[in-house]
C-alpha cells in the first residue's frame, strides 16, 4: 500500500512538473514581440483560432476579399507539430486558420467581426462538441493597431454579453501549414457525418449573422 502511494506522488510530482514546464513555455509565448507578416502581391495574411480548423476554413473562405484560407497550428512551443501531437494538447498549439485576404476589400477589423460572429464566444477550451486546448480560441495580431483592435472588440463583446470572453489574444509568432487532407476539407468531403452535423450548421448560423459581408452566390 505504501509503495502505491509512493508512486501515485511521484505521478503527480512530475504531471505537475511537466504542467509547468509547459505553462512556463506558453508564458515566453505571450510575452513574445509579434511578427508583422509582409504583403504578397498586395494581399495581407491573418490568423485565427477558433475550434476545428475544417469549420473556420469554410467560414471565412465565405466572406469576400479572402482570397484563400489554410489550415494549421499556431499558439504553441514546439516546432513541426502535426495533428496527432497537437491533439495531445502537450504542445500548446490550437488548431488556426491563416486568412489570406485583400485589404482593399475587407479590413482586419472586420476579420475580427466574423471571427467573434461565427462562434460561440463564451465557450472556453473548444466549439461545440469539439473540446481541448487545442480547440481554444485564440486572435493572433500582428503589430499594436490589430492587438487594440481585438482588445475592444473584446472588451465591447464583454460588456455586450455580461460574460467572459473566451478568446485569448496572442502575438503571431509561427503559422504550421496542417497536412494536406485537413485542406479544404469542407468543400471535398460535403458529406461527412461531422461536416454536415457541425460544420455547415456553422456555416449558416454565421451567413445569417453577417450577409453583408459573404461573397456573391454563395460560398
Amino acid at each position: 500500500m505504501n509503495r502505491i502511494i509512493l508512486l501515485l506522488v511521484f505521478g503527480l510530482f512530475f504531471s505537475c512538473q511537466n504542467t509547468a514546464q509547459i505553462n512556463s513555455k506558453l508564458k515566453e509565448v505571450i510575452n513574445a514581440d509579434p511578427i508583422q507578416v509582409p504583403l504578397e502581391n498586395g494581399k495581407a495574411k491573418a490568423y485565427f483560432a477558433s475550434g476545428c480548423f475544417w469549420c473556420v476554413e469554410a467560414i471565412y473562405e465565405s466572406v469576400k476579399g479572402v482570397d484563400e484560407v489554410i489550415n494549421g497550428y499556431s499558439g504553441g512551443h514546439t516546432k513541426n507539430p502535426s495533428y496527432e501531437s497537437s491533439n495531445t494538447g502537450r504542445t500548446g498549439h490550437a488548431e488556426a486558420v491563416e486568412v489570406i485576404y485583400d485589404p482593399n476589400i475587407v479590413g482586419f477589423s472586420t476579420l475580427v467581426d466574423v471571427y467573434f460572429a461565427s462562434q460561440n464566444p463564451t465557450q472556453f477550451n473548444g466549439q461545440g462538441p469539439d473540446r481541448g486546448s487545442q480547440y481554444r480560441s485564440i486572435i493572433f495580431y500582428q503589430n499594436d493597431e490589430q492587438k487594440q483592435i481585438i482588445l475592444k472588440k473584446k472588451e465591447a463583446l464583454t460588456k455586450k454579453l455580461k460574460g467572459k470572453i473566451a478568446a485569448e489574444v496572442y502575438p503571431f509568432q509561427k503559422f504550421w501549414v496542417a497536412e494536406d487532407y485537413h485542406q479544404n476539407y469542407e468543400r471535398l468531403h460535403p458529406n461527412n457525418g461531422y461536416i454536415r452535423n457541425v460544420s455547415i450548421p456553422r456555416l449558416k448560423r454565421f451567413q445569417a449573422k453577417m450577409p453583408e459581408v459573404l461573397k456573391k452566390g454563395g460560398h
